[in-house]
């Protein structure tokens, strides 16, 4: 197949939905198939939507493809475009998670009939989580064809063994790790005020909070952030690594007892999956897909977004029973190992491209389904 892959900036951006657009692109490649990088330039939102009626972005996408597979996010750029591409024989969007669904304010309206007339715009969708799916298609999106094919995380399994978990959970105070953007949907400021509410009304005693992302993200909420952490008293035992490379990284989960990022939204969420493979027992959102591999209180919990006395209680509990956290944490290397592959969600993702090419071809018609008159 030949194959256009369209992100924002490029593939080297750490989040976690870029790395899934990195995976894609080698596994193509891999079998392959010829795979072109179309990078647009990061707008804010309504930059980008200006940028969705430039015919010089147009002119970037018209690729002479089997299928342009466009990363999500990019959809306020991409919102007018689809349907003026002839060259492309089909145009299918992956979506990392419907961002309309974390969207306030008065122009929130706006915003969500957008990303819809977007999403009607294209021939086939894959989405990382059934949640996202759903979400997809209660803004009104109707695909003529879609997959769920959920991220792998970074090891393929388990990266530590029962014995090391276990010998690991009877060990020193309560770590617990947040991995994420230093940004507000993350919900860095719960954790933290939940932090300090387990401490001084659930008697938590011995403990250490390392927060590892970028602060550049979102400056201002980094710098809120660290203030917080000081406001409550507890900056002592909290650690702000900004970002850091894989190594590093891997040297945190390896010594984590938890992790807790309790996002106000998230389409999979990546980083629960990626420390169970380390044994690391997951606190994360209940709004979103995370409830299709973590069963709360089984290898993991799933939390309201904004429940600090929950995560409080949880904290402090599992920093007093240790076997619970051993047991806890063995279930969540269990599900890490059981969870699908790269090659197997990969797989997934492109034999749904080449459905949707064959498809395409076979009618004799050419161009994406705006240009043959569909929704745009």
């Amino acid at each position: 197949m030949r194959v256009g892959v369209v992100v924002y900036g490029g593939l080297d951006e750490t989040s976690g939905g870029f790395r899934y657009d990195r995976q894609l692109v080698d596994f193509l490649r891999a079998q392959g198939d010829t795979v072109e990088v179309i990078s647009l330039p990061w707008r804010n939102y309504w930059r980008g939507v200006i940028d969705g009626l430039r015919p010089a972005v147009d002119s970037r996408l018209d690729r002479p493809v089997d299928v342009l597979v466009q990363d999500e996010l990019c959809h306020p750029s991409l919102w007018r475009q689809n349907h003026r591409l002839t060259r492309p024989e089909s145009v299918v969007a992956l979506v990392h998670h419907v961002q309309s669904d974390d969207m306030r304010g008065r122009l929130a309206g706006v915003r969500r009939q957008i990303e819809r007339r977007y999403l009607d715009s294209v021939d086939g969708a894959v989405c990382t989580s059934q949640f996202t799916r759903r979400r997809a298609t209660a803004l009104g999106a109707t695909f003529d064809e879609s997959v769920v094919a959920p991220p792998a995380g970074r090891v393929a399994g388990r990266a530590l063994g029962d014995q090391q978990v276990r010998q690991r959970a009877a060990e020193g105070p309560l770590r617990i790790t947040f991995v994420g953007n230093l940004i507000p949907r993350k919900g860095l400021i719960t954790l933290l005020s939940a932090v300090d509410r387990a401490v001084n009304r659930h008697g938590m005693t011995d403990w250490q909070l390392t927060v590892v992302g970028s602060h550049e993200a979102n400056p201002a909420s980094a710098s809120r952030a660290v203030d917080k952490a000081t406001e409550l008293g507890i900056a002592d035992s909290v650690e702000f690594t900004g970002e850091v490379p894989e190594s590093a990284l891997t040297a945190i989960l390896e010594a984590s007892h938890m992790l807790c990022v309790p996002s106000r939204y998230e389409g999979f969420g990546m980083v629960y999956l990626e420390a169970m493979e380390y044994g690391v027992v997951p606190i994360g959102s209940s709004n979103g897909g995370a409830g299709e591999f973590i069963a709360d209180g089984d290898n993991g919990f799933l939390v309201d977004p904004g429940d600090t006395e929950r995560i409080a209680a949880l904290l402090a509990d599992l920093a007093a029973d240790r076997d619970r956290l051993t047991d806890l944490g063995v279930a969540a290397l269990d599900t890490a190992a059981a969870h699908p592959g790269w090659d197997e969600t990969l797989g997934e993702v492109r034999a749904l491209l080449k459905r949707v090419s064959t498809a395409r071809a076979s009618t004799g018609i050419h161009g994406t389904k705006s240009h043959r008159g569909g929704k745009s």
